[in-house]
């Protein structure tokens, strides 16, 4: 399917990156269960919490070492599929899997005292857009998929930023939020606008602009990072992306950019909705109290 028979169990499934996941996935459920009694504060955690971290480590996984991995090789449009399930959908489904006691222990930690500065909103927000936006000029991209070694530390540095830009919009421990709930949906709007213009340059572009889709040579370099076997004996076999993309290379790689833009529109409306009814419960529940309504009548007859 999609040309995934032509590669090997260990290209498709990446079984050194499948252990550590795993491993990951041990350990939160360790400190989540048996170990949570050592952390100060410590509360059961939600089934529907524990659910969500392991759905998440599950997308890393698929995007980053399974065959969606290598189908991100092959077409842009898997590879832009990648890019919104990596730093869109799962940043918030890790945020809301850790509990607030965790993050409260990690972050008690003086190593982060240095980096007090991450947490200001504005920090985030620009962050995350700016090395997005970055990542996909088109001489940029090409250069990173071909460096194996920065391919993998630009992604992890990608995660980290797309984490702190979800930080500012559920907050996981109330006392460290920065933002007010109208604060929030201001910036869930300009997080996807500021985004908007490197989804539009790749959409309208009138020719394929990233030469790891077009051009063979550099192809086949990039696939070096997820496949066995040299440069040379993928070209002999394959000749290039063409033989596995279902489009042509402009068509692909528009199809990419519009799939990255709509599902992040689909996130950002659910976060608008989810922080509106947040606010929304917040303000009826201060009107439904009678303490509310007692010193709402005092400062009117101080008026």
């Amino acid at each position: 399917m999609l040309g995934l028979e032509y590669f090997s169990f260990g290209d498709l499934w990446s079984p050194y990156f499948l252990v550590f996941m795993l491993a990951i996935a041990t350990l939160y459920s360790f400190v989540v269960g048996p170990w949570r009694d050592r952390f100060a504060g410590s509360e059961r955690v939600p089934f529907g919490r524990q659910a969500a971290f392991y759905l998440a480590i599950v997308l890393l996984y698929a995007v980053h070492g399974g065959p969606l991995s290598l189908l991100g090789h092959l077409m842009f449009t898997f590879h832009m599929t990648d890019m919104a399930i990596s730093y869109v959908m799962v940043p918030p489904m890790l945020i809301y899997g850790i509990p607030a006691w965790l993050w409260r222990s990690i972050f008690s930690l003086r190593v982060w005292r240095p980096f007090k500065f991450l947490a200001q909103p504005l920090f985030g927000l620009f962050l995350f857009n700016l090395m997005f936006s970055f990542y996909h000029i088109p001489s940029i991209h090409d250069w990173i998929m071909v460096h194996y070694f920065l391919h993998g530390v630009y992604y992890v540095a990608l995660l980290a930023a797309a984490l702190l830009n979800w930080w500012h919009i559920q907050c996981p421990v109330a006392e460290w939020a920065r933002l007010t709930s109208l604060r929030r949906l201001g910036y869930i709007f300009l997080n996807g606008l500021l985004l908007t213009p490197a989804c539009v340059l790749i959409i309208f572009a009138g020719e394929p602009v990233f030469a790891v889709y077009s051009d063979p040579e550099v192809w086949a370099k990039a696939m070096r990072y997820c496949v066995s076997g040299s440069a040379a004996d993928l070209l002999a076999q394959f000749k290039g992306p063409a033989f596995f993309n279902l489009m042509d290379a402009r068509e692909d790689q528009q199809l990419g950019g519009i799939i990255m833009k709509l599902l992040q529109e689909f996130i950002n409306i659910w976060a608008l909705f989810t922080v509106f009814m947040q606010w929304y419960r917040k303000e009826r529940a201060q009107e439904d109290d009678p303490a509310f309504d007692h010193a709402s009548s005092g400062r009117l007859n101080n008026v």
